[in-house]
């Protein structure tokens, strides 16, 4: 009987072991079978094998959890390399290896690192678990702590207590963010390509563990397929840029191609319109529509001689208005300097989204004029060839409009010079050349001359040339002189017009004098004698702007020829001074009114008539004169003081 009741509790054992190991129950059952079964009597002859089959089963239970392990990291690896293979999404692909990673090994922390081989340093790309930020930015350097052991031995490693682990020198700043963490295990593998670590994956525990050489292997497997992804993404980074470089070389190629197709059509539509004999305002016009820009061209005294404008290009100063003067003339000037030197153009100044650009224009070893571009975009390396292509295209223009002009006026010249030479030609060559050019010798003509200090002389002529106004005129550069020759009776309408061009066309600093008619050619040579000494006279004495007559000029080249500047200023203080001087102070007109009084003939009715005033304030006037120079009627102080008023009204009378 015992021996059966013994032996029906041993199948009770067995099927119980048996319904346990269908249904997985864990190892703390066995261990609560097996406690019973060391409970039993010592003397029971069954316990020995009951024992043993509890053990048998417990072994069994732990072969199928070690096999669902391995099944479990199996499917892991494969759902990885499926990732792998699906997307090239590279942080999606790094966190599913983290937290597949995390939760296969059943641990509280896991991340992955990148190497940045420049600094030596890695870097968490994507980590599971965190509590804290700082755990997110980790930084560990390659030679520290866990790092550097992995680094060297190219092997997993793992510890079972981080902190107090001495096998590798510890980074206090890494130290502390993972006693933050509360970590105690740690364990790592390298992510290897082409025995190239590009990374590492951790695992750690906030308690002491041991893992598995199954759990590192898992863990390399998928360090693996971490790696590998990485890899492939830098590899997709590498081809897409590789791939979007090709893109921007062949849009550049592209426009580059039709740049130079760009500034062909531009050449050949100017050289076109070059070879047809277009003006230069025509080559203008093509400039700045090929550019979408303002143009102006100078001549090499900077006076506009043509512009244009695109179309479309918005307002700007790329108009005939536009010369050398104001706020940007400086830099202006500097930037043609330094064209003409190195023979390309140069960036001027830029204003209010506007820039201007400047190219000399230079025939042989002479500056012809420039090219002022105003343009909105900037220049590249067509555009600027196109610029100066056209530049070189302006110079054959205004060297033909030279020749073509030197042609026209060399008859002119010759005429001229032989006019006011004392070997002058026949009579009747002289008559017939003038009447080419409209002007009849057998009636008086003038002789003007003038002088500059700024402007060329011959550079001047050509300027006028142009003008409407000086028609049946005949003038050119002789002995560094302006010299105009035309009818007696146009004399003034002619003088006029050159008062008004003035400054404009021949600077600020101008001096000239006009003739009184001359009768027949034969007089020609001895009035220009007379007015180049009355130059000398002009420019000895200071005077500027004005064209005085000769009548007027007699008396004071007689006088001043061999005089110079400071002697006449002397003379003026002298018989002047305090009447000038009070004038200076009291903003009168004293002066003014002493001159128009000794102008007409010391009447004071007619010089109240001609100053508009009453004829009692001339008297007072006066009164105040004579108490500041002395009394008027003595005839050779009269004179003197006319003389002194005369030089005055020339306007070189400087108060001291």
């Amino acid at each position: 009987m015992k021996l059966a009741v013994q032996n029906h509790g041993a199948e009770d054992m067995v099927r119980d072991l048996v319904k346990l190991l269908h249904r997985g129950a864990p190892a703390d059952e066995f261990a609560s079978r097996l406690a019973q079964v060391e409970k039993l009597p010592a003397g029971l002859p069954q316990k020995s094998t009951l024992a043993e089959m509890v053990r048998m089963a417990m072994a069994i239970q732990n072969r199928l959890d070690l096999l669902q392990q391995r099944e479990q990291g199996m499917r892991a690896v494969i759902e990885s390399a499926q990732d792998l293979s699906s997307h090239l999404d590279l942080p999606g692909l790094l966190r599913a290896v983290v937290s597949r990673a995390r939760n296969l090994l059943g641990a509280h922390l896991a991340w992955l690192s990148s190497y940045a081989p420049e600094k030596h340093e890695f870097h968490v790309l994507v980590n599971d678990g965190a509590l804290l930020q700082d755990t997110t930015h980790m930084v560990a350097r390659e030679q520290a702590g866990v790092v550097g052991v992995i680094m060297a031995t190219r092997m997993p490693f793992s510890t079972p207590d981080y902190l107090h682990d001495n096998r590798f020198t510890h980074d206090p700043e890494l130290d502390a963010t993972l006693r933050g963490e509360g970590i105690v295990a740690l364990a790592g593998v390298p992510l290897i390509w082409n025995e190239e670590i590009v990374g590492l994956l951790f695992v750690a525990d906030r308690y002491h563990r041991t893992h598995t050489a199954l759990n590192t292997s898992i863990l390399s497997a998928l360090a693996a397929h971490a790696a590998v992804a990485i890899k492939n993404a830098r590899a997709f980074e590498q081809a897409q840029s590789a791939l979007a470089e090709a893109g921007r070389a062949r849009l550049e190629l592209e426009r580059h191609i039709l740049s130079v197709k760009s500034a062909a059509e531009a050449h050949e539509k100017m050289t076109a319109l070059l070879a047809q004999g277009a003006p230069l305002s025509a080559l203008c016009q093509a400039l700045a529509q090929s550019l979408n820009a303002g143009v102006v061209v100078w001549d090499e005294g900077a006076q506009v001689i043509s512009h244009g404008r695109a179309a479309e290009y918005p307002g700007s100063q790329a108009g005939g208005h536009f010369v050398l003067q104001g706020e940007h003339s400086l830099e202006i000037t500097q930037a043609l300097r330094q064209s003409r030197l190195a023979g390309r153009s140069r960036q001027a100044y830029q204003s209010q989204g506007e820039t201007c650009t400047v190219m000399a224009v230079v025939g042989g070893n002479d500056v012809l004029g420039s090219v002022l571009l105003f343009h909105r975009q900037i220049l590249d390396e067509t555009a600027v060839s196109i610029l100066e292509r056209s530049a070189n295209l302006m110079a054959i223009v205004l060297l033909s409009q030279e020749r073509s002009e030197a042609v026209k006026s060399r008859d002119v010249s010759q005429l001229l010079r032989s006019l006011v030479s004392l070997r002058q030609d026949p009579p009747a060559l002289l008559l017939d050349q003038a009447r080419r050019f409209g002007l009849d010798l057998e009636q008086p003509v003038c002789l003007i001359a003038i002088e500059m200090d700024e402007t060329k002389a011959a550079y001047a002529a050509r300027r006028l040339r142009a003008r409407p106004e000086l028609a049946h005129t005949i003038f050119d550069e002789i002995d560094g002189l302006l010299v105009i020759l035309c009818a007696a009776t146009q004399a003034q309408d002619k003088l006029r017009t050159l008062q008004a061009l003035g400054q404009p066309e021949f600077g600020r600093t101008y001096r000239g004098v006009i003739s009184k008619p001359v009768s027949s050619p034969q007089g020609v040579p001895a009035v220009y004698a007379t007015l180049r000494r009355a130059m000398a006279v002009l420019s000895r004495i200071g005077v500027q702007g004005s064209i005085i007559a000769q009548n007027e000029m007699a008396l004071y080249s007689t006088l001043f020829e061999t005089h110079d500047r400071e002697s006449l200023d002397n003379f003026l203080e002298a018989t002047l001074g305090p009447l000038l001087s009070y004038d200076q102070k009291r903003g009168s007109e004293l002066t003014r009114t002493l001159l128009t009084y000794f102008d007409n003939n010391q009447n004071a009715r007619t010089t109240a008539q001609r100053l508009k005033i009453h004829v009692n304030t001339v008297r007072q006037r006066l009164a105040t004169v004579e108490e500041l120079v002395g009394h008027l009627g003595q005839a050779t102080r009269a004179l003197e003081i006319h003389m002194a008023l005369r030089l005055w009204n020339l306007g070189i009378a400087q108060p001291r």
